[in-house]
């Protein structure tokens, strides 16, 4: 997993720094109208557990092909069958990260997001439960986020367009909100599987103006 995530990261930054360096050549200097903001929700429904947020996000056009930013997350995360049938957990997540897409064509677009979340937890164990005892805790976790998207809207000279996404969390942390685990109750062996998280939302063009290219 850690060969994953440190491959996908050199080919991402990679990739950006070239790109950068192809805008250089073409024209130096920063740029206003290559700014933007905007947002997506999280919906994810998978085995049990339910994801729904909102994470606006503000960036920069690097190249026609490159977009990077940060993002903010609020996360509500609930979770039934977690340590024993009929228990729930529940999350509420916030914090940040940065985030870059790459585009092979103008209307598809590759993804990957390191993110840093805080997570207030609250366990409820099923009715009756005689091996388990409710409890709170806060706890902070990584996420590296990997996958694709299309957007429609999408034209040269303009950072405006809406877009869907599929994303997974390649790190697989256990307290990851993008993370569906399971204990077996007979061996006690914890297993994690990364959830598909569809994050769908909207890319603003800031100062484009004039400045927007036909």
């Amino acid at each position: 997993m850690k060969k994953i995530f440190f491959s996908v990261v050199l080919v991402v930054l990679s990739a950006a720094l070239f790109a950068q360096e192809k805008e250089e050549e073409e024209e130096k200097g920063f740029k206003k109208e290559n700014l933007f903001t905007g947002g997506s929700v999280t919906l994810s429904f998978f085995n049990g557990s339910t994801i729904i947020g909102a994470n606006p996000i503000f960036g920069y056009k690097l190249a026609n092909f490159v977009d990077a930013g940060v993002v903010v997350n609020f996360i509500s995360t609930s979770q039934r069958d977690y340590l024993e049938f009929d228990d729930k957990v529940k999350q509420t997540v916030y914090g940040g990260g940065v985030f870059t897409r790459l585009y092979p064509v103008n209307f598809l677009f590759l993804q990957g997001q390191f993110e840093h979340n805080f997570i207030k937890l609250k366990y409820t164990p099923a009715p009756a439960s005689a091996s388990y005892l409710p409890y709170k805790e806060t706890i902070d976790v990584n996420s590296f986020l990997v996958g694709g998207g299309y957007c429609q809207g999408r034209q040269p000279g303009s950072n405006t367009f809406y877009y869907v996404a599929i994303l997974f969390d390649v790190i697989k942390n256990e307290n990851s909100p993008y993370v569906n685990v399971a204990v077996d109750p007979n061996t006690n062996r914890t297993s994690v599987r990364a959830a598909p998280l569809i994050r769908a939302g909207f890319n603003i063009g800031l100062f484009e103006g004039r400045n927007r290219r036909r």
